[in-house]
């Protein structure tokens, strides 16, 4: 392991951009700290080093050339396993999908490749992405580099991992509910939920389409915006100059605060909100009803939509399944297409209400979730409390995906305690530009 391994992935660009490194160095850096971890096997799922190394060469050529395509070329990043990969297996972390192979990449990998990135591989992640605990004992759960006896978070559990222990220098997930900015807050990371849409899903394993987006896993806010733009084919925002000055921020008071917010990751956000107070932020407090209303849609929503999208094979291979996991899906059956259609017409009025509620802010603020990360052996022997902490842990993020907004999860000074900050859909830019200003704190 070398200093190589910790450089975020926008100062990596820089030294090779500068011919401080070369994207040959570091890519062998990358792969041989990959060779060596002791848990390896269960963040990558398969290490693509062969062609790694090919376009480590044609990214080294390009800068030695000064034709390199983006701040990012000559990069080595991970991705999480439901992302097509034209002749690599891609099984969405389920034996439902052994040998699944994909003849066509995904577009956001396909644009990744165009930005000249170098891809390490595919990493570990929950069954069909429905978890945020990222435990799944029937493939691998990635460790958690606070403490190998807790999860990792999920679903993006092994692209978490992967950036976590300097195994590649971000990562890309997806999050339906919670499953990059989970995983990123419980290590200690920077993750981006993108406004659905934002970002093209075609060539991505689904669990709820009307839910799923794509999403980067970093150690910078710098890196988040630099990889989302990747991924959109487009030019990163300007960072530079961001300040906190005049700024104005919600704390939503309630449902993400509650008797079951546990006293560290609230502590830790206090702390925060504290901290953001004393930089000149002007806070403001209440409760927003629109959130535990949207909650409310949940279950009928998110359930129903996944057993339409995996139920038939659920039916003839689900004994291959994780019960728990299993029993989250099979939940959908009993919904109707009436309710389901009723439940959504209710989410867009719940969704417009919000949006108007907290126009004035330019950001809402919550903690990243509720719970620190479970121990997963208790998880594996008690099904009751895996359901129940998965539930908690996803709880705050989730507001965001039913809400439709953009969200960025940062580290506080507390391990595996997230600031969460929430805006309105598309505004990606903007907090992404609150983030820098914020982290410089």
């Amino acid at each position: 392991m070398t200093d190589i391994n910790f450089l975020t992935a926008a100062e990596t660009g820089r030294q090779i951009e500068s011919g401080a490194l070369d994207a040959r160095d570091v890519t062998e850096a990358y792969l041989n700290a990959i060779e060596a971890h002791e848990a390896t096997d269960t963040i990558y799922v398969r290490v693509m080093a062969d062609s790694a190394r090919t376009e480590a060469a044609e990214a080294a050529a390009r800068a030695k050339a000064g034709l390199r395509r983006g701040p990012l070329d000559g990069v080595p990043i991970s991705w999480k396993d439901l992302y097509d990969t034209a002749g690599v297996g891609t099984e969405a972390g389920t034996a439902m999908l052994a040998g699944r192979v994909p003849t066509k990449d995904a577009t956001v990998f396909a644009r990744g490749k165009r930005a000249g990135v170098v891809s390490l591989g595919k990493t570990h992640m929950t069954e069909l992405a429905f978890s945020g605990l990222g435990l799944n004992p029937v493939t691998k759960t990635p460790p958690n580099v606070n403490d190998p006896a807790l999860v990792p978070g999920g679903s993006s559990s092994g692209a978490a991992a992967s950036v976590a222990f300097g195994l590649a220098a971000a990562g890309i997930g997806s999050d339906t509910g919670g499953s990059v900015r989970i995983p990123s807050a419980w290590n200690n990371m920077v993750g981006l939920k993108t406004t659905h849409g934002l970002l093209p899903a075609d060539g991505v394993v689904l669990l709820i389409e009307s839910f799923d987006t794509v999403g980067p896993l970093t150690r910078s806010v710098e890196d988040a915006a630099l990889l989302t733009a990747m991924m959109a084919a487009q030019r990163a925002p300007d960072l530079g100059g961001a300040t906190l000055k005049g700024k104005k921020m919600l704390v939503a008071e309630g449902l993400p605060l509650d008797g079951d917010c546990r006293d560290e990751p609230r502590a830790a956000f206090e702390a925060s909100v504290a901290k953001l107070k004393d930089a000149g932020v002007e806070i403001h407090r209440e409760e927003i009803p629109e959130i535990a209303q949207s909650m409310e849609s949940s279950i009928s929503l998110y359930v129903g939509e996944a057993w339409a999208e995996w139920g038939e094979t659920i039916e003839q291979k689900g004994d291959l399944m994780f019960a728990p996991v299993r029993e989250r899906f099979e939940m959908g059956a009993s919904f109707s297409a009436a309710q389901y259609l009723r439940e959504w017409r209710r989410l867009h009025g719940i969704r417009a209400d919000y949006l108007a509620r907290t126009a004035g802010y330019d950001a809402v603020l919550i903690p990243s979730s509720p719970i620190l990360a479970p121990d997963r052996e208790r998880l594996l022997a008690d099904e009751a409390y895996f359901a129940k902490e998965n539930l908690l842990a996803l709880r705050n993020t989730r507001i965001g995906n039913l809400l439709g907004l953009c969200s960025l999860t940062m580290p506080t000074n507390t391990p595996m305690c997230g600031l969460n900050l929430m805006s309105k859909p598309f505004d990606e830019a903007g907090l992404l530009r609150l983030g820098t200003a914020i982290e410089a704190l």
